[in-house]
Formats: structure tokens, sequence, C-alpha cells
């Protein structure tokens, strides 16, 4: 059997290609992985003290001295808390001018209408952070659910090593990643600052908002009143918690093509207004300006939104 020298070399080209590809991979996930673990650890080497730490922590989540949200909107203070996001109040007003400076320009090119500019400058100025907010909250709590087990787990070892309950939070805080190492680590701050357990417990449950680390917070403040084997009761939470993850992956493959039959079908319309007016941009323009079209399409857009929010509701099963 005779191998092409060509297709020979085309394959060695490919493997080199992939390989360096495996590698560049690698080193950027290792190095995020650093950078992850090592965010809180960074801020507490620029801290002079433990009382400035503390307050560093909370005012880069958003928080006052008292653990209170600087922001008034009780729904965009929570959004922002659970994005866990790094509050910088100026960077984000020169970003959000930006996107809405955007907006607006895009808007006045694509339409040549004040409307569709202020329509745009909206869109993107204010539903762009605020979906960018979404994202992060969602992947956030998802990154939660799974590291949660695992620092229970290195809490029960460094029990059952005979070390308190403080050292066990604040080993955590220094072994896990973003985002469960920060969450123990900011508890571990501040009950060295002189705040009960049950306080910086509770505090992390504001934080994540989160109802695997709302179950963790109520075991403890139980164990606090009512006494009892820590270890063993961490322990069988931490089997609760991923006995809890096991059963919403069953249910996201269960509906798994129904979420995909609401995509697409919400998709498909979007779609194809899009490849129409590219490949024709003169499709619409003679019958747009007509009132009959433009409250047919109105009418288009309402019953399309409201068949994404009945889709939503025949899918969105929580335990």
């Amino acid at each position: 059997m005779q191998l092409d020298p060509r297709l020979m070399f085309m394959f060695l080209v490919f493997a080199t290609v992939f390989s360096f590809g495996q590698a560049v991979w690698g080193l950027v996930g290792a190095r995020a992985t650093r950078k992850a673990v090592n965010k809180r650890l960074a801020t507490a080497e620029r801290a002079g003290s433990l009382g400035e730490l503390v307050l560093e922590l909370r005012k880069q989540r958003g928080l006052t001295e008292d653990g209170k949200s600087v922001f008034s909107w009780g729904w965009l203070a929570d959004l922002i808390i659970r994005s866990g996001v790094h509050v910088d109040v100026r960077r984000w007003a020169m970003v959000i001018g930006g996107l809405v400076v955007g907006g607006g320009v895009a808007g006045l090119y694509l339409a040549h209408n004040i409307f569709a500019a202020l329509g745009g400058a909206l869109v993107l100025g204010i539903g762009g952070p605020l979906g960018y907010l979404w994202w992060l909250a969602g992947a956030r709590a998802k990154n939660l659910s799974l590291q949660l087990p695992n620092a229970l787990e290195v809490m029960v070892r460094s029990l059952e090593a005979g070390h308190p309950i403080p050292t066990a939070i604040s080993l955590v805080g220094r072994e896990l990643p973003d985002p469960i190492g920060s969450e123990f680590g900011m508890a571990a701050d501040e009950i060295a600052y002189g705040a009960t357990l049950e306080q910086a417990v509770g505090r992390v449950a504001d934080r994540c908002r989160h109802p695997d680390v709302d179950l963790f917070a109520a075991s403890i403040r139980l164990q606090e009143k009512a006494g009892g084997n820590l270890t063993s009761l961490l322990k069988m939470l931490a089997r609760t918690v991923r006995e809890r993850h096991k059963m919403r992956l069953k249910i996201r493959a269960a509906s798994a093509e129904g979420r995909m039959s609401a995509y697409i079908l919400s998709g498909a319309p979007i779609a194809c207004f899009i490849f129409i007016n590219v490949a024709q941009p003169h499709y619409y323009s003679d019958v747009l300006q007509a009132r009959f079209v433009q409250i047919g399409l109105g009418g288009l857009v309402v019953l399309l939104t409201i068949g994404n929010l009945i889709m939503r509701r025949m899918i969105d099963m929580r335990i």
C-alpha cells in the first residue's frame, strides 16, 4: 500500500496546528485558573490591615461598610451582587455611555429615523449591560452549584483534622477557585474581623442568592442553635447538594427537546427577516410605510413575545 506524500504532509500540518492549539488553550486555561484562585489573595496582599481588606472586598462587590448595597433599586442591586462583577462606577459609566452612543448611531444609520436611534441607544445601552449581568449571574450560579460540594468536603476534612470552623472556612477561601473561594474567603475575613459565624454565613447566602448556598447557611444556623455533629451534617449536606445537581441535569435533559424547539421557533422569524433585508434591502421598502403593514409587524412582535413567554413557562422546571 503506497501512501500519498501530499496527504501525509497535510496530516502532519493538521496534527501540528492541533497540538499548538491545545498547548495555547492549556496555557490560557492554567493562567485563568491561577488568576481566579489568587483574585481575593491579591486584594489581601494590597490591603494594609484586616479591616481595610474587609472594606475593600465589600466595596468591590458594591456593598457599603455595613454590608448593604450601594444601589437603591432592589432588583438591580441583587443582580449586580449575584453576578460577582467588580463594581467600578466610573468605568461602568464610560462603557454604558459608549454603548448608548454606538446604539444611537447604529439605529440612525440603519433606519434614518430619530426614534430608531433612540431605540438602538436604549437597547444597546441598557439591555446590553443588563443582559451581560444576567449571563454572569447564571454562570456564577452554575459554578457555585458545582463547587459547593467540594468546599463542604474540604471543611469536613479540616474539621476531622481538629481545626475550628473559622479555620476550615478560611482553608476553602485559600484553596478553591472563584466564585466559592472568594465567598468563603470573605466570610473568613468577616469572622476574623468580629462577625459571628451565623452572620458571616448569612452574608454569604445574601451575596450568592443560590438555593444550595441558602441550604448551607440554614444548616449552619441550625447547628449553631441546636448543636450536634457538624462534620456529619456537612457530609450529608454535600451529598444532598450533589443529588440536587444531578436532578437539575436530569430536568435539563428532559426539557432539551422543548428548549431547542423554542429556540428554533423564536429565532426562525428573526433570522428570516434579517436574511431578507440583507439579500433584498428594498423588499419591504415599498410597503413598510403603510399603516396596515406597520400594525401587522407590531402584532407579529407581540405574538412572538407571548409565544416565547409561554414556551419558557412550559420548559422552566425547578426543584
